[in-house]
C-alpha cells in the first residue's frame, strides 16, 4: 500500500469511537493501509496539561451537540455513556496486547460498542468480562495479557512517542508527518491519502 495512517486512540474516548466506525472506509477507499496506535489518554493529558472536555462544563455542551451532528451523519449508533468517565488503563492494555492478533478488531468492536453504541459500565470488572466473553473471550486470558511487563511496556512506549509527535488528545492521525486531531479532521486525513 502506498499511504497509511497512523490512528491514536483510545477507546474512552467518543471521538475516537466515532473515527473508528468511519477510518476503514477512508483507508479502503484511498487504498491505504491504517496503523492502529492504542495510546493512553490520561497519560497524555497529564503529559500535555490537556483536559478532558467533559471537565469543562461549555465545552462538554457543545461536545455532545457536535457528537449528535456526527453521528447523524455517518449514520452509526451511539449513546452517551452513563457512567463515563471510564478507567480506560486495562482495557487499553488489552488493545495494545491484541493489536498485532486475529482478535485485535474483535476486541476493540466489543470494547467500543459497549462503551459507546449499548453502553455498559466497563469500570465494573464483572461487566467487562461479561462484555469479551460475549465477543468470545477468555476473560481470565484479557487479565493475564494486559498483567504482562510487556503490553504494559508497550502502551506506555506508545503513549510517550504521542506526546513526543504533538499528540494532545484523541484520536490524533498522522499520513507522513502531517499530523490532524478530531475526528471531525477524516476529511483532512482522506485527502492526504488520496
Amino acid at each position: 500500500m502506498a499511504k497509511t495512517v497512523e490512528f491514536f486512540f483510545d477507546v474512552g474516548s467518543p471521538a475516537s469511537y466515532l473515527a473508528w466506525t468511519q477510518l476503514p472506509g477512508i483507508a479502503e477507499r484511498a487504498g491505504a493501509g491504517i496503523v492502529w496506535r492504542p495510546m493512553l489518554l490520561g497519560g497524555v493529558f497529564k503529559a500535555t496539561g490537556n483536559r478532558s472536555p467533559a471537565e469543562v462544563p461549555a465545552k462538554s455542551r457543545y461536545m455532545r451537540k457536535d457528537i449528535a451532528r456526527y453521528v447523524e451523519r455517518y449514520g452509526i449508533r451511539f449513546q452517551h455513556n452513563p457512567d463515563f468517565p471510564i478507567n480506560t488503563l486495562l482495557l487499553m492494555r488489552g488493545a495494545e496486547g491484541y493489536r498485532d492478533t486475529p482478535d485485535f478488531h474483535r476486541y476493540l468492536t466489543a470494547i467500543f460498542e459497549a462503551m459507546w453504541a449499548e453502553p455498559r459500565n466497563l469500570n465494573d470488572p464483572n461487566e467487562a468480562a461479561k462484555v469479551l466473553q460475549a465477543a468470545g473471550f477468555d476473560p481470565a486470558e484479557v487479565l493475564r495479557l494486559t498483567e504482562s511487563q510487556e503490553v504494559k511496556d508497550r502502551l506506555k512506549a506508545s503513549t510517550s512517542e504521542a506526546v513526543e509527535r504533538g499528540v494532545f488528545g484523541a484520536p490524533t492521525f498522522f499520513v507522513g508527518d502531517q499530523m490532524w486531531f478530531g475526528q471531525d479532521r477524516l476529511d483532512w486525513v482522506e485527502r492526504a491519502l488520496s
